[in-house]
């Protein structure tokens, strides 16, 4: 049985109280979540992936920064003022995979993940998961989506130290670094990267690569309310740099559903701002639910 790295208990905290899209609070927002039949704004998943950089740091070092994979199923909300602890199955000499988990203090499961060395990754959690989708054959909200549509445009984004983030992501880097669960010099000084530029932190990749994400114009039926089911966030020349540009390119790579939600994959290729050499990837589950569309059960009947 392999040794198990675990690290400390953490408080995150939930910076979206104010995210708005499409005219419409999210998920995280009490009211919102209180109305789909949750308790409070829950946590947003990527917050968690903070937590799980020192152990994979600890045992790929620079390596992991530079072409780490984190493939993620989230498996329960986690909401402000409970305590997560990240914990890794330690991998043997010279291998370049291993599980992960996430556990809130009482034992309730967070998530499970694979996390992998690149280039060659094997199958990850999410590509596991995806090639046992069954095929969706009654959409109503994701009912104008395809499989291998692409994002209207490609988009160009940047992520500066001091820059708001927008409606979807309603703070800055550093007001993030102040309640970050694991801070490092990295990420606000040059001076102490190894890279001689700020490192943007693995829990902020999906910010930088959703911000912008309504200029795709996927054909999602409103308003409607989502969450993040499933994110995988793959550093193929990485890390991602703090006020560098990227142009991104998005894609639908899979359609499915379940009974209170209708769910939507979208991979998006990061590239630097020649958009000719791919630095990164990220792979979202996106899960929009049900009962948040007014327009469902006339629709789902029609």
């Amino acid at each position: 049985m392999s040794e198990v790295l675990k690290g400390p208990l953490r408080r995150p905290v939930n910076m979206l109280t104010e995210q708005t899209y499409d005219g419409h609070k999210s998920l995280h927002d009490d009211k919102e979540a209180e109305r789909l039949g949750i308790k409070a704004g829950p946590i947003e998943g990527p917050t968690h992936f903070q937590q799980f950089v020192p152990l994979l740091a600890d045992v790929w070092g620079r390596d992991w920064f530079e072409r780490g994979c984190f493939s993620c199923h989230f498996l329960n909300m986690v909401f402000e003022g409970e305590e997560v602890r990240a914990e890794i199955d330690a991998p043997a000499p010279n291998a370049t995979r291993t599980m992960a988990r996430a556990f809130k203090a009482d034992g309730t499961p967070v998530l499970e993940a694979s996390a992998s060395l690149g280039p060659d990754h094997g199958e990850t959690l999410l590509e596991a998961r995806m090639k046992a989708l069954r095929p969706a054959t009654d959409l109503v909200i994701l009912a104008d989506m395809k499989v291998g549509l692409a994002g209207a445009a490609e988009e160009r984004v940047v992520m500066g130290a001091d820059q708001h983030m927008g409606g979807l992501y309603p703070f800055t880097l550093n007001e993030k670094l102040k309640v970050i669960t694991e801070n490092d010099l990295m990420y606000s000084d040059a001076s102490a990267s190894p890279w001689g530029r700020p490192v943007i932190p693995l829990e902020l990749v999906s910010v930088i690569g959703n911000y912008s994400s309504r200029t795709a114009r996927f054909p999602v039926k409103q308003p409607a309310i989502g969450l993040f089911a499933d994110l995988e966030i793959r550093m193929i020349e990485g890390p991602l740099f703090v006020g560098e540009e990227y142009v991104l390119r998005r894609e639908v790579v899979a359609l499915s559903e379940s009974r209170r939600v209708e769910n939507y994959w979208i991979r998006t290729r990061f590239f630097d701002k020649t958009g000719t050499k791919q630095v990164a990837e990220m792979l979202l589950n996106h899960g929009v639910m049900k009962a948040s569309y007014p327009h469902y059960p006339k629709e789902r009947l029609a």
